[in-house]
């Protein structure tokens, strides 16, 4: 799709990524944001500086996507917006407002899930003067800068996700005994360890931390070792993109090809705030 006149766009690292910029958001015409939707599935991620999202124009927007999904942990929505999803270290009367250092550590969201989420997208509301950074991973360029022999090897692996794992080894005192209810609504899945594009059939590898317990077809601390091997590689400096991040700011990544995770930041002198919505995806394959 050729760029309309006011919009611009750039890679965010060299072939992975898209800053776009000439538009705003919460007002621009359909055929705009039909370019920004487009843009997305091709390139892995998106980010746009400067914007002022109300949480409707936020709803708006995400909407183009798919349909948003909701979040297994519900405490720290949005009042009145359930979709959306408070990250943040301010205390107000007493009690926190947003969940703090959720996602550090390399990751794809809604792994536990039979059909884990399409993109995740982060608004900016307040942001801390240093630190907080978002590290986005490219699966495809990983993949494509493997042997073919490892390839091979690689290509038919699955991997046992846990949700129960997950929550039961998270760090920074976020660890959790599921409720019986929690544990029922989301049972263990088993994922491909690579995974096809839908939009243009790209390979990705598709590793996570967290939630694998096993590597089907490699059990026990062989496969372990190897899922460790593949994310330390695809984490590599060559393979990422770091954004620094400004108030306004909205990042949007494709979990179905990436990695990521945030950073820590100095939480006894700055506020962070941001908005996290998700959309729907499918069964990867």
């Amino acid at each position: 799709m050729t760029p309309t006149a006011d919009i611009a766009i750039k890679d965010l690292k060299p072939g992975f990524g898209a800053e776009i910029s000439g538009i705003d958001l919460a007002s621009a015409p359909d055929a705009a944001l039909d370019q920004v939707v487009d843009t997305f599935h091709r390139h892995g991620a998106i980010a746009l500086r400067g914007q002022k999202m109300t949480p409707d124009d936020l709803m708006r927007f995400i909407g183009r996507f798919g349909d948003p999904e909701d979040h297994t942990q519900t405490r720290f929505t949005l009042p009145g917006y359930p979709k959306i999803f408070i990250l943040s270290n301010r205390v107000v009367d007493g009690k926190p407002i947003g969940a703090h250092n959720d996602g550090v550590g390399w990751h794809t969201d809604y792994s536990y899930k039979p059909e884990p989420v399409m993109l995740t997208m982060l608004y900016a509301v307040e942001v801390p003067d240093e630190g907080s950074d978002t590290l986005l991973a490219d699966g495809c360029a990983a993949w494509n800068a493997l042997p073919a022999d490892k390839q091979a090897l690689l290509e038919g692996l699955r991997l046992h996700h846990s949700y129960k794992h997950f929550m039961a080894t998270r760090q920074f005192g976020q660890q959790q005994t599921l409720s019986p209810e929690l544990e029922a609504a989301n049972p263990d899945v088993e994922h491909p360890l690579i995974r096809t594009h839908p939009a243009d059939g790209r390979k990705a590898l598709w590793p996570s931390t967290g939630t694998v317990t096993e590597v089907i077809g490699m059990p026990g601390p062989a496969g372990l070792a190897l899922l460790d091997e593949l994310v330390e590689f695809m984490t590599e400096e060559r393979f990422v993109y770091r954004h620094k991040w400004r108030v306004g700011d909205l990042l949007m990544w494709d979990n179905r090809c990436t990695l990521h995770t945030g950073t820590l930041y100095d939480d006894t002198k700055y506020i962070r705030t941001m908005h996290r919505l998700w959309v729907k995806g499918d069964k990867p394959y």
